[in-house]
């Protein structure tokens, strides 16, 4: 299906792939394959959203070649695919071997793609991006079964970042699976007519399911974010009971050395107190009565016992209505 424009006189099907993203033949091509302006343009740009266009002669696809460069990041290239009678050109950058991808169909299907014509080589390059994309997938599931095992050992505040960065990788996964969906979906209407339709109806399918997959990792990472933050407050929670304690030890300390350390106060002859230090005493005594007289105002004191308290009143009532029910039935 490789060869030169001229075999398209003889009945052949050709494919030409430009794998440099090289201006000069793109516009060589579209001069001699009579392609659209805008689409064109569109491949020129490198605009990397996934979409399909359908002219008169040809139609244009942008397809996504996405892969990641570590757990953290994700690299996409885009592939743009003209797709004419009895011709297809391919133009992606060098950093995507579409020829594998190619050789990859050809082997499998090796007499299948030969026999038949240029539309079942374009579905079924489609059909091998779409399966690549599992590696993604895969790669994602690894990483949110790893911070989810750190989360449970020692929360750190560097996995809390992580998570974010794979939340917004997830929702980019899915962001572009749902455009390419369209773009299946698309093809799979207005070509329900062909023999290859099969072929995107197993692409349609598995770009379903991967983003089925997505939307799960999704909830998994949200449940990692929840634990994560319980686990810190947890920690925090621990942390301010220490301190609670060491301060309720040290509290009564620091007010006999505050009332012992008072000007005027004779240790010696601790029977005769001066005013002043009786002042100073019973002021402190009626503030702290008073603030505890606050604390029970506002519910800060005491709380658990009075809700406890109007539980059981609220069941004695329930009960006794339960009973003049039962009197008045009987």
């Amino acid at each position: 299906m490789n060869g030169s424009i001229e075999d398209l006189e003889n009945g052949y099907n050709i494919w030409v792939d430009i794998p440099d993203h090289d201006i000069d033949k793109i516009n060589d091509l579209a001069h001699k394959f009579n392609l659209n302006t805008d689409a064109v343009d569109t491949c020129c740009n490198k605009s990397k959203k996934p979409e399909i266009r359908q002219f008169d002669n040809h139609t244009f696809t942008v397809m996504l070649e996405m892969k990641n460069k570590d757990p953290e990041t994700l690299l996409v290239e885009a592939i743009y695919l003209f797709l004419g009678k009895n011709w297809l050109i391919t133009v992606h950058s060098s950093e995507v071997n579409l020829m594998q991808i190619a050789k990859r169909v050809f082997n499998i299907k090796n007499e299948t793609i030969r026999q038949t014509r240029i539309e079942a080589l374009y579905y079924s390059m489609l059909a091998e991006i779409v399966t690549k994309y599992e590696q993604l997938l895969t790669g994602l599931e690894l990483s949110v079964s790893d911070y989810q095992r750190q989360t449970l050992v020692k929360p750190l505040p560097a996995i809390f970042e992580s998570i974010d960065t794979l939340s917004r990788q997830a929702i980019t996964l899915r962001r572009h699976f749902w455009h390419i969906r369209n773009v299946v979906n698309v093809l799979l209407h207005t070509e329900e007519e062909k023999d290859h339709v099969k072929y995107v109806k197993i692409v349609y399918d598995d770009i379903s399911q991967l983003i089925d997959f997505v939307e799960s990792y999704e909830g998994t990472i949200n449940s990692i974010r929840e634990l994560y933050v319980a686990k810190v407050s947890l920690q925090i929670n621990e942390t301010m009971r220490i301190l609670t304690i060491f301060t309720a030890i040290l509290l009564p300390l620091s007010l006999l050395a505050g009332i012992y350390g008072m000007n005027g106060l004779d240790l010696n002859n601790i029977a005769v107190m001066p005013v002043g230090v009786l002042i100073v005493i019973a002021t402190m005594a009626v503030i702290a009565i008073g603030l505890i007289f606050f604390f029970i105002k506002k519910k800060w004191l005491l709380a658990r016992e009075t809700k406890i308290t109007k539980q059981k009143f609220t069941e004695k009532q329930v009960n006794r209505h339960e009973s003049k029910l039962e009197h008045k039935q009987s």
